[in-house]
Protein backbone atom coordinates (compact mmCIF):
# COMPACT_ATOMS: atom_id res chain seq x y z
CA UNK A 1 0.00 0.00 0.00
CA UNK A 2 2.81 2.29 0.81
CA UNK A 3 3.82 2.36 -3.52
CA UNK A 4 0.21 3.96 -4.04
CA UNK A 5 -0.06 7.40 -5.28
CA UNK A 6 -3.00 9.63 -4.77
CA UNK A 7 -4.37 9.38 -7.82
CA UNK A 8 -4.64 5.30 -7.44
CA UNK A 9 -5.65 5.37 -4.15
CA UNK A 10 -8.77 8.15 -5.24
CA UNK A 11 -9.13 5.33 -7.51
CA UNK A 12 -9.31 2.84 -4.92
CA UNK A 13 -11.35 4.79 -2.81
CA UNK A 14 -13.96 4.79 -6.02
CA UNK A 15 -13.97 1.31 -6.15
CA UNK A 16 -14.50 0.59 -2.59
CA UNK A 17 -11.25 -1.36 -3.04
CA UNK A 18 -9.46 0.64 -0.13
CA UNK A 19 -10.84 3.09 2.30
CA UNK A 20 -9.09 6.24 4.38
CA UNK A 21 -9.32 4.58 7.28
CA UNK A 22 -7.44 1.43 6.00
CA UNK A 23 -4.56 3.88 3.92
CA UNK A 24 -4.16 5.79 6.86
CA UNK A 25 -3.80 2.98 9.23
CA UNK A 26 -0.90 2.12 7.18
CA UNK A 27 0.74 5.22 6.55
CA UNK A 28 1.07 5.45 10.48
CA UNK A 29 2.74 1.61 10.63
CA UNK A 30 4.76 2.67 7.93
CA UNK A 31 6.56 5.60 9.58
CA UNK A 32 6.81 3.69 13.02
CA UNK A 33 8.16 1.07 11.50
CA UNK A 34 10.94 3.80 9.80
CA UNK A 35 11.00 6.89 11.74
CA UNK A 36 13.52 5.10 14.19
CA UNK A 37 16.17 5.84 11.77
CA UNK A 38 15.09 8.40 9.57
CA UNK A 39 13.86 11.22 11.92
CA UNK A 40 11.61 12.48 9.24
CA UNK A 41 8.68 13.20 11.52
CA UNK A 42 8.35 16.07 14.15
CA UNK A 43 4.62 15.27 15.20
CA UNK A 44 2.42 12.86 14.54
CA UNK A 45 -1.54 13.17 15.79
CA UNK A 46 -2.93 9.56 14.92
CA UNK A 47 -5.98 9.84 17.04
CA UNK A 48 -7.36 12.95 14.61
CA UNK A 49 -6.29 11.36 11.25
CA UNK A 50 -8.06 8.61 12.08
CA UNK A 51 -10.96 10.49 13.01
CA UNK A 52 -10.44 12.71 10.21
CA UNK A 53 -10.46 9.18 7.93
CA UNK A 54 -13.42 7.54 9.04
CA UNK A 55 -15.26 11.43 8.10
CA UNK A 56 -13.74 10.35 4.53
CA UNK A 57 -14.60 7.18 4.30
CA UNK A 58 -18.58 7.99 4.87
CA UNK A 59 -18.38 11.44 2.52
CA UNK A 60 -17.10 8.04 -0.23
CA UNK A 61 -20.28 6.10 0.44
CA UNK A 62 -22.37 8.96 0.72
CA UNK A 63 -20.94 9.55 -2.81
CA UNK A 64 -19.96 12.96 -1.87
CA UNK A 65 -15.74 13.11 -2.23
CA UNK A 66 -13.81 16.01 -1.84
CA UNK A 67 -10.90 16.52 -4.83
CA UNK A 68 -8.31 14.74 -2.36
CA UNK A 69 -10.73 13.30 0.06
CA UNK A 70 -8.86 10.98 2.19
CA UNK A 71 -5.75 11.52 0.90
CA UNK A 72 -2.95 11.26 3.42
CA UNK A 73 -0.30 14.81 3.67
CA UNK A 74 2.56 15.43 5.70
CA UNK A 75 3.15 19.38 6.13
CA UNK A 76 6.57 20.97 6.45
CA UNK A 77 7.14 22.51 10.03
CA UNK A 78 7.16 25.75 9.23
CA UNK A 79 3.55 26.02 7.56
CA UNK A 80 1.34 27.17 10.28
CA UNK A 81 -1.87 25.52 11.26
CA UNK A 82 -3.42 26.81 14.39
CA UNK A 83 -2.23 25.27 17.78
CA UNK A 84 0.10 23.17 15.77
CA UNK A 85 3.55 23.02 16.73
CA UNK A 86 5.57 25.89 14.62
CA UNK A 87 9.25 26.05 15.83
CA UNK A 88 10.58 26.65 12.56
CA UNK A 89 12.96 23.80 13.29
CA UNK A 90 15.31 25.63 16.12
CA UNK A 91 15.51 25.21 20.08
CA UNK A 92 15.61 29.05 20.13
CA UNK A 93 11.82 29.58 19.67
CA UNK A 94 9.61 28.72 23.26
CA UNK A 95 8.93 25.22 23.93
CA UNK A 96 5.42 24.69 22.76
CA UNK A 97 4.79 27.15 20.71
CA UNK A 98 2.19 27.05 18.34
CA UNK A 99 1.10 29.10 15.37
CA UNK A 100 -2.69 31.35 15.85
CA UNK A 101 -3.01 31.09 12.01
CA UNK A 102 -3.68 28.76 8.94
CA UNK A 103 -1.24 29.33 6.09
CA UNK A 104 -3.13 29.12 2.88
CA UNK A 105 -1.86 25.47 1.74
CA UNK A 106 -2.69 24.06 5.05
CA UNK A 107 -6.37 25.45 4.28
CA UNK A 108 -6.78 24.24 0.59
CA UNK A 109 -5.52 20.77 1.42
CA UNK A 110 -7.21 20.76 4.55
CA UNK A 111 -10.74 21.59 2.25
CA UNK A 112 -10.10 19.19 0.09
CA UNK A 113 -10.53 16.49 2.15
CA UNK A 114 -6.40 15.30 2.59
CA UNK A 115 -5.40 14.22 5.90
CA UNK A 116 -2.56 15.92 7.16
CA UNK A 117 -1.41 13.28 9.69
CA UNK A 118 2.01 14.57 10.37
CA UNK A 119 5.00 17.98 10.71
CA UNK A 120 7.84 17.32 9.29
CA UNK A 121 11.45 17.93 10.07
CA UNK A 122 13.38 21.06 9.05
CA UNK A 123 16.81 22.93 9.97
CA UNK A 124 16.85 25.74 12.06
CA UNK A 125 14.74 28.84 10.29
CA UNK A 126 14.86 26.76 7.22
CA UNK A 127 18.36 28.18 6.09
CA UNK A 128 20.16 25.04 5.68
CA UNK A 129 20.42 22.48 2.57
CA UNK A 130 20.37 19.62 5.06
CA UNK A 131 18.43 18.31 7.89
CA UNK A 132 20.39 19.39 10.92
CA UNK A 133 18.63 21.40 13.53
CA UNK A 134 19.05 22.35 16.89
CA UNK A 135 15.48 21.35 17.92
CA UNK A 136 15.76 17.43 16.51
CA UNK A 137 18.43 15.20 18.49
CA UNK A 138 19.00 13.10 15.07
CA UNK A 139 18.85 15.19 11.56
CA UNK A 140 16.58 13.33 8.99
CA UNK A 141 17.89 10.92 6.75
CA UNK A 142 18.29 9.60 3.88
CA UNK A 143 15.78 6.56 2.58
CA UNK A 144 18.35 5.59 0.12
CA UNK A 145 21.32 5.38 2.55
CA UNK A 146 20.51 6.31 6.12
CA UNK A 147 23.76 7.77 6.73
CA UNK A 148 23.32 11.16 4.07
CA UNK A 149 21.09 13.68 3.98
CA UNK A 150 17.64 13.71 2.12
CA UNK A 151 18.90 17.70 1.58
CA UNK A 152 17.13 20.33 3.14
CA UNK A 153 15.23 22.43 4.16
CA UNK A 154 12.21 20.27 3.25
CA UNK A 155 14.05 17.39 4.84
CA UNK A 156 11.53 15.76 6.38
CA UNK A 157 9.22 15.90 3.64
CA UNK A 158 11.05 14.43 1.29
CA UNK A 159 12.35 11.92 3.47
CA UNK A 160 9.16 10.79 4.77
CA UNK A 161 8.06 10.67 0.55
CA UNK A 162 10.80 7.92 -0.56
CA UNK A 163 10.35 5.73 2.51
CA UNK A 164 6.49 5.60 1.76
CA UNK A 165 4.67 7.61 4.15
CA UNK A 166 1.96 8.16 2.22
CA UNK A 167 1.70 9.98 -1.56
CA UNK A 168 1.63 14.08 -0.66
CA UNK A 169 4.00 16.02 1.21
CA UNK A 170 4.53 19.59 1.40
CA UNK A 171 7.74 21.38 1.33
CA UNK A 172 8.54 25.54 1.08
CA UNK A 173 11.71 26.91 -1.23
CA UNK A 174 13.28 30.34 -1.11
CA UNK A 175 16.97 28.79 -2.87
CA UNK A 176 16.01 24.98 -4.03
CA UNK A 177 14.31 23.74 -0.26
CA UNK A 178 12.14 21.40 -2.60
CA UNK A 179 13.83 20.98 -5.53
CA UNK A 180 17.72 19.45 -3.46
CA UNK A 181 15.82 17.30 -1.50
CA UNK A 182 13.89 16.02 -4.14
CA UNK A 183 16.75 15.48 -6.47
CA UNK A 184 18.70 14.00 -3.67
CA UNK A 185 15.75 12.17 -2.58
CA UNK A 186 14.77 10.56 -6.14
CA UNK A 187 11.55 12.32 -6.06
CA UNK A 188 9.36 15.41 -8.59
CA UNK A 189 9.90 18.42 -6.38
CA UNK A 190 8.14 21.59 -7.85
CA UNK A 191 9.13 25.03 -7.17
CA UNK A 192 6.34 26.91 -8.66
CA UNK A 193 6.28 29.98 -10.35
CA UNK A 194 5.94 32.81 -7.67
CA UNK A 195 2.23 33.56 -6.78
CA UNK A 196 0.82 30.18 -8.32
CA UNK A 197 0.65 28.74 -4.94
CA UNK A 198 -0.57 31.20 -2.18
CA UNK A 199 1.28 31.57 0.80
CA UNK A 200 1.71 33.36 4.41
CA UNK A 201 4.14 34.28 5.59
CA UNK A 202 5.33 35.72 2.34
CA UNK A 203 8.68 36.86 1.11
CA UNK A 204 11.15 36.99 -1.79
CA UNK A 205 11.10 34.18 -3.43
CA UNK A 206 9.49 32.15 -1.08
CA UNK A 207 6.82 29.75 -2.18
CA UNK A 208 5.44 26.50 -1.64
CA UNK A 209 5.00 23.16 -3.24
CA UNK A 210 4.70 19.64 -3.80
CA UNK A 211 6.89 16.79 -3.04
CA UNK A 212 5.82 13.63 -4.65
CA UNK A 213 7.14 10.11 -6.39
CA UNK A 214 4.94 10.71 -9.59
CA UNK A 215 4.38 13.81 -11.92
CA UNK A 216 0.87 13.01 -11.66
CA UNK A 217 0.58 13.41 -8.30
CA UNK A 218 2.10 16.65 -8.27
CA UNK A 219 -0.06 17.71 -10.72
CA UNK A 220 -2.80 16.58 -8.77
CA UNK A 221 -1.68 18.31 -5.79
CA UNK A 222 -0.93 21.26 -7.46
CA UNK A 223 -4.43 21.86 -8.84
CA UNK A 224 -5.61 21.67 -5.07
CA UNK A 225 -2.46 24.32 -3.77
CA UNK A 226 -3.12 26.88 -6.30
CA UNK A 227 -6.92 28.01 -5.34
CA UNK A 228 -7.15 31.47 -4.68
CA UNK A 229 -6.27 33.18 -1.35
CA UNK A 230 -6.53 37.03 -1.01
CA UNK A 231 -3.53 36.67 1.88
CA UNK A 232 -1.14 36.68 -0.62
CA UNK A 233 -1.22 39.71 -2.86
CA UNK A 234 1.21 37.83 -5.60
CA UNK A 235 -1.79 35.41 -5.86
CA UNK A 236 -1.77 33.93 -9.71
CA UNK A 237 -5.42 32.80 -11.08
CA UNK A 238 -5.96 29.00 -11.13
CA UNK A 239 -5.13 27.52 -14.22
CA UNK A 240 -5.93 23.34 -15.23
CA UNK A 241 -2.30 21.52 -13.81
CA UNK A 242 -3.13 18.34 -14.99
CA UNK A 243 -0.87 16.71 -16.88
CA UNK A 244 -1.30 17.58 -20.88
CA UNK A 245 0.50 15.43 -23.88
CA UNK A 246 3.37 17.57 -24.92
CA UNK A 247 4.92 17.22 -28.63
CA UNK A 248 8.90 16.98 -28.63
CA UNK A 249 9.27 17.95 -32.16
CA UNK A 250 10.90 21.31 -32.45
CA UNK A 251 10.57 22.03 -28.86
CA UNK A 252 13.79 24.53 -28.21
CA UNK A 253 15.30 23.27 -24.69
CA UNK A 254 18.71 24.63 -23.15
CA UNK A 255 21.12 22.89 -21.60
CA UNK A 256 23.08 24.66 -18.37
CA UNK A 257 26.00 22.51 -17.50
CA UNK A 258 27.98 25.65 -15.91
CA UNK A 259 25.72 28.06 -13.75
CA UNK A 260 28.51 30.67 -13.60
CA UNK A 261 29.51 30.41 -9.79
CA UNK A 262 29.55 27.62 -7.28
CA UNK A 263 30.73 24.01 -7.09
CA UNK A 264 31.19 22.58 -10.52
CA UNK A 265 29.07 19.35 -11.67
CA UNK A 266 30.42 16.29 -10.58
CA UNK A 267 31.15 13.44 -13.20
CA UNK A 268 28.28 11.18 -12.39
CA UNK A 269 25.94 14.13 -12.06
CA UNK A 270 26.94 15.55 -15.17
CA UNK A 271 27.01 12.57 -17.10
CA UNK A 272 22.86 11.57 -16.28
CA UNK A 273 21.97 15.01 -17.09
CA UNK A 274 24.33 15.24 -20.36
CA UNK A 275 22.07 12.00 -21.12
CA UNK A 276 19.03 13.23 -19.95
CA UNK A 277 19.59 15.91 -22.80
CA UNK A 278 20.57 13.45 -25.28
CA UNK A 279 17.33 11.40 -24.62
CA UNK A 280 15.04 14.58 -25.52
CA UNK A 281 16.96 15.51 -28.56
CA UNK A 282 16.80 11.89 -30.11
CA UNK A 283 12.86 12.32 -29.57
CA UNK A 284 13.11 15.37 -31.54
CA UNK A 285 13.45 18.56 -29.03
CA UNK A 286 16.21 20.87 -30.30
CA UNK A 287 18.35 21.05 -27.68
CA UNK A 288 21.67 23.84 -27.23
CA UNK A 289 23.77 24.70 -24.49
CA UNK A 290 23.28 27.69 -22.42
CA UNK A 291 25.86 29.99 -21.48
CA UNK A 292 26.37 30.67 -17.47
CA UNK A 293 24.39 33.50 -16.72
CA UNK A 294 24.63 34.02 -13.08
CA UNK A 295 27.59 35.59 -11.26
CA UNK A 296 29.47 35.29 -7.88
CA UNK A 297 28.33 39.04 -7.38
CA UNK A 298 24.61 37.93 -7.41
CA UNK A 299 25.39 35.33 -5.11
CA UNK A 300 27.48 36.78 -2.51
CA UNK A 301 24.96 40.02 -2.68
CA UNK A 302 21.39 37.93 -2.22
CA UNK A 303 23.90 35.91 0.96
CA UNK A 304 24.55 39.39 2.48
CA UNK A 305 20.84 39.81 2.35
CA UNK A 306 19.76 36.51 3.70
CA UNK A 307 22.54 36.96 6.24
CA UNK A 308 21.21 40.02 7.88
CA UNK A 309 17.60 39.34 7.42
CA UNK A 310 18.20 36.26 9.82
CA UNK A 311 20.59 38.25 11.96
CA UNK A 312 17.83 40.64 12.81
CA UNK A 313 15.63 37.74 13.78
CA UNK A 314 18.22 36.04 15.95
CA UNK A 315 19.57 39.28 17.61
CA UNK A 316 16.07 40.14 18.88
CA UNK A 317 15.87 36.76 20.72
CA UNK A 318 16.86 36.70 24.62
CA UNK A 319 20.49 35.61 25.07
CA UNK A 320 19.54 32.87 26.61
CA UNK A 321 17.43 32.08 23.57
CA UNK A 322 20.15 33.22 20.89
CA UNK A 323 22.22 30.63 22.48
CA UNK A 324 20.23 27.62 21.71
CA UNK A 325 20.59 28.33 17.77
CA UNK A 326 22.14 25.83 15.78
CA UNK A 327 25.69 27.38 15.94
CA UNK A 328 26.57 27.27 12.34
CA UNK A 329 23.44 29.50 12.19
CA UNK A 330 25.10 31.71 14.17
CA UNK A 331 28.75 31.39 12.98
CA UNK A 332 26.71 32.16 9.06
CA UNK A 333 24.80 35.48 10.64
CA UNK A 334 27.37 37.25 12.49
CA UNK A 335 29.34 39.23 10.29
CA UNK A 336 25.97 40.49 9.54
CA UNK A 337 26.39 42.69 12.09
CA UNK A 338 28.92 45.08 11.16
CA UNK A 339 27.12 45.50 7.51
CA UNK A 340 25.74 49.05 6.82
CA UNK A 341 22.65 50.32 4.97
CA UNK A 342 24.60 50.48 1.78
CA UNK A 343 26.21 46.88 1.87
CA UNK A 344 22.29 45.09 2.81
CA UNK A 345 20.69 47.24 -0.18
CA UNK A 346 23.22 46.62 -2.69
CA UNK A 347 23.04 42.54 -1.72
CA UNK A 348 18.92 42.98 -2.50
CA UNK A 349 19.40 44.71 -5.65
CA UNK A 350 21.51 41.70 -6.53
CA UNK A 351 17.76 39.79 -6.22
CA UNK A 352 16.37 41.81 -9.33
CA UNK A 353 19.61 41.33 -11.52
CA UNK A 354 19.50 37.73 -11.16
CA UNK A 355 15.63 37.68 -11.86
CA UNK A 356 16.60 39.90 -14.86
CA UNK A 357 19.45 37.40 -15.85
CA UNK A 358 17.66 34.22 -15.56
CA UNK A 359 14.49 35.65 -17.47
CA UNK A 360 16.70 37.06 -20.74
CA UNK A 361 18.96 33.91 -20.60
CA UNK A 362 15.66 31.39 -20.45
CA UNK A 363 13.73 33.57 -23.38
CA UNK A 364 14.90 31.48 -26.11
CA UNK A 365 13.97 28.68 -24.64
CA UNK A 366 10.85 26.88 -24.03
CA UNK A 367 12.39 24.90 -21.33
CA UNK A 368 15.86 24.72 -19.95
CA UNK A 369 17.96 21.56 -17.97
CA UNK A 370 20.32 21.47 -15.55
CA UNK A 371 21.56 19.62 -12.40
CA UNK A 372 19.55 19.96 -9.89
CA UNK A 373 22.71 20.10 -7.86
CA UNK A 374 26.10 19.99 -8.59
CA UNK A 375 26.96 16.60 -6.22
CA UNK A 376 24.96 13.49 -4.82
CA UNK A 377 23.57 13.28 -1.27
CA UNK A 378 26.21 14.36 1.62
CA UNK A 379 26.90 13.00 5.36
CA UNK A 380 23.81 14.14 7.24
CA UNK A 381 25.96 15.71 10.16
CA UNK A 382 26.87 18.28 7.60
CA UNK A 383 25.09 21.56 7.50
CA UNK A 384 26.02 21.75 3.50
CA UNK A 385 28.43 20.05 1.38
CA UNK A 386 31.39 22.07 2.01
CA UNK A 387 30.01 22.52 5.79
CA UNK A 388 31.54 26.28 5.99
CA UNK A 389 29.70 29.02 6.70
CA UNK A 390 31.77 30.93 4.89
CA UNK A 391 30.62 29.47 1.85
CA UNK A 392 27.09 28.07 2.41
CA UNK A 393 25.70 28.37 -1.01
CA UNK A 394 28.43 26.62 -3.26
CA UNK A 395 25.46 23.82 -4.18
CA UNK A 396 22.77 26.20 -4.80
CA UNK A 397 23.81 28.07 -8.00
CA UNK A 398 21.32 25.77 -9.92
CA UNK A 399 18.58 26.18 -7.82
CA UNK A 400 18.47 29.81 -6.57
CA UNK A 401 18.30 31.61 -10.21
CA UNK A 402 14.92 30.53 -10.68
CA UNK A 403 13.35 31.90 -7.19
CA UNK A 404 14.50 35.50 -8.32
CA UNK A 405 13.12 34.48 -11.51
CA UNK A 406 9.76 33.71 -10.36
CA UNK A 407 9.95 30.42 -12.90
CA UNK A 408 8.14 27.11 -12.08
CA UNK A 409 11.53 25.01 -11.91
CA UNK A 410 10.93 20.58 -11.23
CA UNK A 411 12.93 18.28 -9.98
CA UNK A 412 13.09 14.64 -10.92
CA UNK A 413 15.05 11.78 -10.86
CA UNK A 414 17.91 11.86 -14.21
CA UNK A 415 19.42 8.37 -12.62
CA UNK A 416 21.73 7.12 -10.02
CA UNK A 417 25.27 7.17 -9.01
CA UNK A 418 27.54 4.24 -8.38
CA UNK A 419 26.71 4.14 -4.86
CA UNK A 420 23.14 4.13 -5.27
CA UNK A 421 21.80 7.14 -4.68
CA UNK A 422 19.51 9.61 -6.78
CA UNK A 423 20.49 12.11 -9.42
CA UNK A 424 18.21 15.31 -9.90
CA UNK A 425 17.44 16.76 -13.35
CA UNK A 426 15.98 20.35 -12.93
CA UNK A 427 13.39 21.32 -15.62
CA UNK A 428 12.88 24.78 -15.77
CA UNK A 429 10.08 26.74 -17.84
CA UNK A 430 8.94 30.20 -19.00
CA UNK A 431 7.23 32.26 -16.21
CA UNK A 432 3.54 30.95 -15.21
CA UNK A 433 4.01 27.61 -17.75
CA UNK A 434 3.83 25.52 -14.49
CA UNK A 435 1.54 23.00 -16.71
CA UNK A 436 4.49 23.05 -18.75
CA UNK A 437 7.15 21.87 -16.95
CA UNK A 438 4.77 19.05 -15.59
CA UNK A 439 4.25 18.12 -18.46
CA UNK A 440 7.88 17.77 -19.31
CA UNK A 441 8.85 16.07 -16.32
CA UNK A 442 5.91 13.24 -17.50
CA UNK A 443 7.51 12.93 -20.65
CA UNK A 444 11.38 12.15 -19.08
CA UNK A 445 9.27 9.78 -16.82
CA UNK A 446 8.57 7.77 -19.90
CA UNK A 447 12.02 8.43 -21.57
CA UNK A 448 14.02 7.52 -18.86
CA UNK A 449 15.41 4.27 -17.65
CA UNK A 450 13.86 1.79 -15.11
CA UNK A 451 13.68 3.08 -12.23
CA UNK A 452 14.75 1.50 -9.12
CA UNK A 453 13.12 0.07 -6.63
CA UNK A 454 11.64 2.65 -3.79
CA UNK A 455 13.79 2.58 -0.74
CA UNK A 456 10.19 1.72 1.44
Amino acid sequence: MAALGAAELLAAYRSGGLSPVEVIRAVLAQAQAREAELHALCAVDAEAALAAAVESEARWRAGTPLALDGIPVTLKENIAVPGASYRLGTAATADGATADFEAPPAARLREAGAIAWARTTMPDYGMLSSGLSSLYAEPARNPWDVAMTPGGSSAGGASAAAAGYGPLHLGTDIGGSIRLPAGWCGLVGLKPSHGRVPIKPGYAGRVAGPLTRTVADAALMLGTLAQPDARDPTQLPPVDFMVRPLDLQGLRIGLLMDAGWGEAAQPEVAAAITAAARAFEQAGALVDPLAPFTTREMAEGIDRFWRMRSWLDISALAPERRAKVLPYILDWVAPAASYDGGTVFRGYSQMQALREAANAACEPFDFVLSPVAPMPAYPAHLASPLHDPARPFEHIAFTLPYNMSEQPALSINAGYTSTGLPIGLQIVGQRFDDAGVLALGAVWEQLRPEQRPWPF
